[in-house]
């Protein structure tokens, strides 16, 4: 048996655990298989497996393997997010390839998405980027911005704002590595007294999503521990 369905288990395993320490029901925490530098197969390999949703950070890569099983294998119905940094230039490819987009950080972003996503599509998915632990390296808008960027998103048309996500910085301890989940969680709930209809947090990978999930993360982000180290 290949390693990518026993990694699927065990990680499912790991949800399944996190979610019940926290008194939560497990199928309420989606997990996002993240399959950028792995080709196809490994993606047909996971889906075969039973999984259905994968997340992707380089646009070209995305689309082209996209394509390839849309075209290879339409049987399986899989759901794409886009997880990376988003340029400009490379809207128009998101907006007509990806069911969900984790990144928006900046209005004019959000913008072109709305104006490309294609009329015959569902709205996009987006969650809105947190910069959560005001690393200066990290993108994300900061936690004073995000209430009028949410706002501006949740009106324009062609896009559901579901949620937000966050990266935060590495923590050594489950305490330390909670904190900044919390505080996610917190702008969340703030933005739903607001309003805005949020469903979704996406928050946690592979080191620190059993934290997450004890903090309320919909959505965990694990590529490394199914799909094996990438080259």
């Amino acid at each position: 048996m290949s390693s990518i369905p026993n990694n699927l288990q065990a990680v499912h395993a790991q949800i399944i655990a996190a979610a019940r320490s926290a008194v939560r029901d497990p199928n309420t925490v989606i997990l996002l298989a993240v399959s950028k530098t792995f080709g196809a197969d490994a993606v047909i390999e996971a889906a075969q497996a039973g999984q259905r949703a994968f997340g992707e950070n380089y646009v070209q890569e995305a689309v082209d393997k996209i394509a390839e099983l849309r075209r290879d294998r339409p049987d399986l119905l899989l759901e794409w997010h886009f997880i990376g940094p988003i340029q400009s230039n490379k809207t128009r490819q998101i907006a007509e390839n990806f069911d969900w987009v984790h990144t928006i950080e900046r209005e004019k972003i959000a913008h072109r998405l709305a104006e490309q996503r294609p009329a015959h599509l569902a709205p996009l998915n987006v969650c809105l980027q947190v910069n959560i632990s005001g690393e200066s390296t990290k993108s994300g808008v900061t936690p004073e911005e995000l209430l009028p960027l949410a706002q501006a998103v949740a009106a324009m048309p062609r896009l559901t704002l579901r949620g937000l996500m966050a990266i935060p910085e590495p923590a050594a301890t489950f305490e330390q590595q909670r904190v900044p989940f919390r505080q996610l969680y917190q702008l969340y709930e703030t933005l739903r007294a607001q309003g805005l209809p949020l469903d979704t947090l996406s928050m946690g990978m592979s080191a620190d999503m059993s934290a997450a999930i004890a903090e309320g993360a919909t959505i965990v982000r694990v590529g490394t521990a199914i799909f094996g180290k990438r080259t």
